[in-house]
């Protein structure tokens, strides 16, 4: 089968397209035939060797880890899904004709193999950071970075849940959060001043998606550091802030986020697609950022 691989780290041009054995499902497993993956920030970290220390590879190694497709082999001691039906979820090498998934949902009919892609691990993400600092009805929370995947999931889930919701992002993207019910701001300098003038009964909560230095602010504007939360700024810590990493109950997530879809309140908008052979460029595209949804791979 096709897939794309890198035996070395480096840049986007490492990734190539190479002829491999089909992996089989093993136990608690199933197989698809990928229709589409979806591209998330962890899969150029790891080709360009970023999180070597924390997650060594053996190399070569396959990329992508979310994908939707039809599944047309089931492990030893799965349920509840049958050969040819139609998920999403998460595994391991999915830019690949096959791959095995570990975690996964059955694809609402009405949702894209597309969109689906882009699911996995923006709304598993969403969900568990949201949960980590108690966004509930009633709360204003502030998404730092919130016009990509998971900033865009966790507008709708905070939203979906009764809160008031302000997001950051460039101007360019400014009326992308408000189609998902955000009150838009900049980035960068006068941020907690922006904010306080944009929810004056204060912010109680916040989530740090860009890793952008922000730390301090959000502190400052929630007035509590245990309801400060990031993904990708692992100092946050130091200043007594949360740092979240370590997915929780994916296919609790999944589920919910097909809940949400079938309700007509959740969608994260495929911005670009790539074909396969042009896995590299959706890593460099995804490297560079600024993207307002989602960037996929169709591979069949």
């Amino acid at each position: 089968m096709k897939a794309a691989q890198f035996s070395e780290y480096g840049d986007a041009a490492v990734l190539k397209i190479v002829d491999t054995e089909e992996p089989h499902a093993g136990p608690g497993q199933i197989r698809i035939a990928v229709r589409t993956a979806g591209v998330n920030a962890i899969d150029w970290k790891l080709r360009a060797g970023h999180m070597r220390e924390m997650m060594p590879l053996k190399l070569p190694a396959g990329s992508g880890g979310d994908a939707a497709g039809v599944v047309d082999e089931v492990g030893p001691g799965v349920e509840g899904v049958a050969i040819g039906d139609s998920v999403f979820g998460s595994g391991s090498a999915t830019y690949a004709e096959h791959a095995l998934l570990d975690s996964w949902a059955r694809k609402p009919e009405g949702l894209s193999f597309a969109e689906a892609a882009g699911y996995p691990i923006p709304v598993e993400t969403a969900i568990r950071i949201l949960d980590a600092v108690g966004v509930g009805d009633g709360d204003t929370v502030l998404v730092s970075g919130a016009a990509g995947g998971v900033g865009s999931a966790a507008v709708q889930f905070a939203r979906e849940r009764g809160a008031t919701v302000i997001g950051t992002a460039s101007e360019d993207n400014h009326d992308y959060l408000r189609n998902l019910g955000a009150i838009p701001t900049t980035y960068g300098h006068g941020l907690v001043e922006r904010v306080r003038a944009l929810g004056p009964d204060g912010v109680d909560a916040a989530l740090d998606i860009a890793g952008s230095g922000v730390i301090p602010d959000l502190i400052e504007l929630t007035g509590d550091a245990n309801r400060v939360i990031s993904i990708a700024d692992f100092s946050a810590g130091q200043h007594g802030a949360q740092v979240s990493g370590t997915p929780k109950n994916r296919p609790r997530a999944f589920a919910e986020a097909a809940r949400l879809f079938e309700a007509g309140k959740l969608t994260l908008p495929v911005a670009r697609a790539y074909k396969l052979h042009e896995a590299h460029a959706a890593h460099a595209d995804s490297e560079r950022g600024h993207v307002a949804g989602r960037t996929i791979i169709e591979v069949a």
